[in-house]
């Protein structure tokens, strides 16, 4: 065969094969327009649509049963979104994941575009862009979050806790023992991923307003945030934070051992100043706490992986 019928040739390129998993409780409102644009959207890709069905005590599960292609998982009570995530990647047999709001918010037109560039990506997320809908009272709250979680990485997170994205499999599932089952768990991902070298990229998505109401309590999940923030930084890089802590007291203990200490008492007799010694102590408490913590932190982090490789 010449180089120019090599070229005429038309080469079959293997379509990534993907199970789209949709978080569903009391989504009665927004479910049907969400499968049946989806499943319009991705008719003849080899793409499987896996609801999970959260413990809904409304219409979600009737509605999701009445539209074809779609299979049903049931929890049988309201477990979380991060346990119905957990329960769609142990149950997908494909080589990809993605995850997608049963709200209405997504558009399968941005999915269809991660797909195409997820590339050499292990996880690739769609960033809200600007003239995507916003809810701003939980803008507070993501903000200080993002600012953690971007230190805890060292690199600036586009968006933290973007419910569009595709993860590879088998990367995904060797650290499912680290991720909450509550509203969490993409923020929890998205750290974890970076923090252990992965490759996590952005594409741009809009996002429209959900459709019904948010089960999110503003209150509730407020406390929540600054409980997941604590979590992530002894997870994920607790030194980043002891460490700087530590150097912070020895520092102003030196300094006010100095003052006190030496400098105004020194016509007399120099002593150590009780409040000096107590900063300085707790310093090196601090650090080798903080020693400690990292060192669970990386046996935490690698135990699920041991357990798949084994």
């Amino acid at each position: 065969m010449t180089i120019k019928n090599l070229i005429k040739q038309k080469v079959e390129v293997p379509q990534m094969k993907l199970t789209i998993v949709i978080p569903a409780y009391n989504e009665e409102n927004g479910i049907e327009l969400t499968l049946r644009t989806l499943t319009k959207a991705i008719m003849g890709k080899d793409w499987k649509i896996l609801v999970i069905n959260d413990g809904s005590t409304d219409k979600t599960c009737e509605i999701a049963k009445e539209i074809n292609g779609i299979e049903i998982i049931n929890q049988p009570y309201n477990k979380g979104y991060g346990a119905s995530l957990k329960t769609g990647i142990r149950s997908a047999k494909t080589e990809y994941v993605a995850f997608y709001d049963a709200d209405g918010q997504h558009q399968p037109e941005d999915l269809i575009m991660l797909a195409e560039k997820i590339g050499n990506y292990d996880m690739l997320v769609g960033m809200r862009s600007k003239a995507s809908h916003q809810d701003w009272l939980r803008k507070p709250g993501k903000w200080v979050l993002s600012k953690v979680a971007n230190y805890l990485c060292g690199r600036k997170i586009p968006d933290l806790n973007s419910g569009l994205r595709i993860i590879k499999k088998n990367v995904i599932e060797r650290m499912l023992h680290l991720f909450p089952d509550g509203f969490s768990f993409t923020t929890t991902s998205t750290v974890a991923l970076i923090n252990m070298g992965y490759n996590v990229g952005y594409m741009p998505i809009t996002v429209k307003k959900r459709v019904g109401k948010s089960t999110v309590k503003q209150l509730k999940h407020g406390s929540a945030v600054i409980l997941l923030m604590i979590r992530l930084i002894v997870l994920f890089n607790p030194l980043k934070v002891f460490l700087p802590f530590s150097i912070y007291l020895f520092i102003l203990g030196t300094i006010y051992e100095i003052i006190f200490g030496i400098v105004i008492l020194l016509p007399e007799k120099v002593k150590l100043i009780p409040a000096a010694f107590f900063m300085i102590l707790t310093s090196i408490l601090i650090f080798f706490f903080g020693l400690v913590v990292d060192q669970i932190s990386e046996l935490r982090k690698h135990i699920g992986i041991n357990k798949i490789n084994s």
